[in-house]
């Protein structure tokens, strides 16, 4: 990591030391903006940013994210969320508090084709996503030299099918020890097994070379040429254990015609891909994103 990147994450850590997200879910009622106002207001803060959305008022479920400030949060924190608990329980919530000067930290897996982890070190880089990286894990050395010419450790853990378990864990091993906090799917080739997924649930994110759900699986460029798309495209999302099934994040298409052979697709289909992953993992570190069964609500 460069002096300049320290330097920006220091400033962005000092100007938002005292702001905080804190995301809900829960059953649809009356009052509980205002309850959450209240509360927030009592204990001194400020909203910044308010968003809340329900899949029906009589009856349905609630979303909601609110961004706000308040003097000294570091040293207040642990009471603020202490006192949330009673509003919790008396609107059923599942809830959370996210501190803007704690920075996620994220581990990125990759193999061959490099296009979205150039993409994701690139805003990295430039302090446009906010996040520490300090691990990339690859079944092949491809990206070797990029990671390590940023002073980010490089893990080359080879992968198949027959050894799985083995690589799984040391991965899981690694992640626990780096602490991590989201792991994006930077084209790594590898399907993971239930167990890995059920021990990062909602933290894996994603990128499919398609536009879900047509075209599953491998190949997808291939069959869209045979098949005379005018459209491709790229979605993001987290995984599960069913395959390229789990919540969408982010979406995006090209428009192409019958000039474009399948080689021509892959090349439009990588561009979307790289802001489709990226727009999905600032999001994340943004918190604006909630599961409710297979979806997302993005605020």
């Amino acid at each position: 990591m460069t002096d300049t990147l320290q330097t920006k994450w220091s400033a962005f850590q000092e100007q938002n030391k005292n702001k905080a997200r804190l995301l809900i879910h829960c059953p649809d009622q009356p009052g509980i903006v205002s309850a959450v106002s209240e509360f927030l207001y009592q204990q001194g803060a400020n909203i910044i940013e308010s968003n809340q959305y329900t899949t029906d008022p009589a009856g349905g479920e609630f979303f909601m994210r609110v961004v706000f400030e308040a003097e000294q949060l570091p040293s207040i924190k642990e009471e603020l969320e202490q006192k949330f608990q009673a509003i919790a329980r008396s609107f059923q919530m599942d809830w959370r508090f996210s501190y803007l000067y704690q920075l996620k930290r994220v581990a990125i897996f990759v193999s061959k084709e490099l296009h979205c982890l150039r993409e994701l070190l690139w805003e990295w880089q430039s302090g446009d996503l906010m996040a520490d990286i300090p691990l990339v894990i690859s079944n092949h050395e491809d990206a070797k030299e990029i990671v390590e010419s940023l002073g980010i450790p490089f893990y080359h853990i080879p992968a198949n099918k027959d050894i799985r378990q083995q690589v799984e864990a040391k991965q899981l091993e690694l992640l626990k020890e780096y602490d991590i906090d989201l792991i994006v799917l930077a084209r790594y080739m590898q399907i993971l097994t239930p167990d890995f997924v059920a021990a990062n649930r909602n933290k894996i994110i994603n990128i499919h070379h398609s536009f879900l759900p047509a075209f599953v699986g491998a190949n997808p460029y291939e069959r869209a040429y045979q098949r005379g798309v005018k459209l491709i495209g790229a979605t993001s999302h987290f995984v599960t254990d069913e395959l390229d099934e789990g919540p969408i994040i982010e979406q995006d298409i090209s428009r192409v015609d019958h000039r474009d052979n399948s080689e021509a697709m892959k090349k439009i289909g990588q561009s979307i891909e790289r802001s489709v992953l990226a727009r999905a993992v600032k999001w994340q570190l943004e918190d604006r994103i909630i599961v409710h069964q297979n979806k997302t609500i993005v605020f």
